[in-house]
């Protein structure tokens, strides 16, 4: 017999970052999440966690899942049939934004409670096998000046990475092509290197920089232009060697399908959240399946591990640290690959200490 939803309860920290990170929309030195806890008449709780991007934007969040809680209190532990239900509820107001958050964090943790049911973990319940899966260590390399970058790549390698991430974005050409040289340098022979805009460029600058970068041998540039612009996004994709990434900004898999047949990247990398947790996420897989995209995440490393184990095309995983204060066990990491656990769920347990401590009210 299913089980059934017996209780949703969220709660906000702001946690302390490793290292700070500037990009072209600004600078971050701590991260606002929402930690939600979903819990099943079997005795199981799955877990989650959103990232609000600013601490303005927690409240918020917290209150939409505690509105949207009566609605799930009671129903099914069936995920796929939860999403459906609350894609309907929410039809008319959108599924985007904190509502998008809010239902993405539901499916996420009812996922994670389906797999701590069925004591598996969530990757072999969705019919996959688990598996080191290759990351690129994205938790630092900031807009700092080619200095900086070059010592803060070398320490980023610790661990075994073999791939990092470079923001760019600075005022000028010459600057970012300093940086990414600067961090080139450093790296030892057959180490990757992805570079990030953050929606900085118009599509005629994206072109200028991007075909001075192609001697770089980046392993792609994303988010040159504005996440939305799937017309500017295909220009720059077309008139560039270096492979052009996005996708951390689709709001589910219909927005990702529209910027696929537009043609708008080479490679497409979904965020869990905003795509629609574990539901929305397969969906989006079949979707980079279909058009032959190789797809890679975006933050969310604990649950998109298990993600990556069942995406036909899956690429990079994207590694911060970020949601470690507040977990008892971080996600394993071991030459460069995110390790899974193979125990049931996708990992997250909360140390209640630490959450009390970084609590945000």
């Amino acid at each position: 017999m299913t089980s059934r939803i017996t209780r949703l309860t969220a709660r906000a920290v702001f946690l302390p970052m490793n290292r700070s990170l500037t990009t072209a929309t600004g600078a971050i030195t701590q991260v606002p999440f929402v930690l939600v806890d979903l819990e099943t008449s079997a005795g199981a709780t799955g877990r989650s966690y959103l990232f609000c991007i600013t601490p303005a934007a927690l409240k918020a969040t917290v209150a939409a899942l505690d509105d949207i809680a009566p609605l799930v209190v009671g129903h099914s532990l069936s995920p796929v049939a939860l999403s459906g239900m609350l894609e309907k509820r929410f039809t008319l107001l959108g599924t985007t934004g904190i509502i998008g958050m809010a239902l993405a964090g539901i499916d996420m943790a009812a996922w994670d409670a389906k797999a701590i049911e069925g004591g598996l973990p969530l990757a072999r319940l969705l019919g996959g096998e688990l598996r080191p899966v290759a990351a690129y260590n994205s938790c630092g390399l900031g807009l700092m000046g080619p200095e900086k970058v070059a010592r803060e790549a070398g320490e980023l390698l610790a661990g075994g990475f073999r791939a990092l991430k470079l923001r760019l974005g600075y005022a000028t050409l010459e600057e970012d092509l300093a940086a990414a040289r600067a961090v080139k340098a450093v790296l030892p022979p057959g180490t990757a290197l992805m570079s990030d805009y953050n929606q900085a460029l118009d599509p005629t600058e994206a072109i200028r920089r991007g075909r001075a970068l192609d001697e770089m041998g980046l392993t792609w540039i994303e988010e040159p232009v504005r996440a939305e612009d799937h017309a500017g996004c295909a220009r720059v994709a077309a008139a560039l060697a270096t492979p052009v990434s996005i996708g951390e900004n689709y709001w589910g898999p219909r927005d990702m399908a529209r910027a696929v047949a537009a043609q708008a990247s080479d490679y497409v990398m979904p965020d869990a959240m905003r795509i629609g947790g574990v539901s929305g996420w397969l969906r989006a897989a079949a979707i980079a399946d279909a058009a032959a995209l190789p797809m890679s995440t975006h933050l969310f490393p604990e649950v998109s591990a298990h993600l990556m184990c069942v995406t036909p095309t899956a690429h990079w995983l994207e590694y911060v640290d970020w949601i470690n204060p507040v977990l008892t066990t971080p996600l394993a990491m071991r030459d460069g690959h995110a390790v899974p656990a193979d125990l049931p769920g996708c990992g997250i347990t909360w140390d209640e200490a630490a959450v009390a401590r970084y609590a945000f009210s």
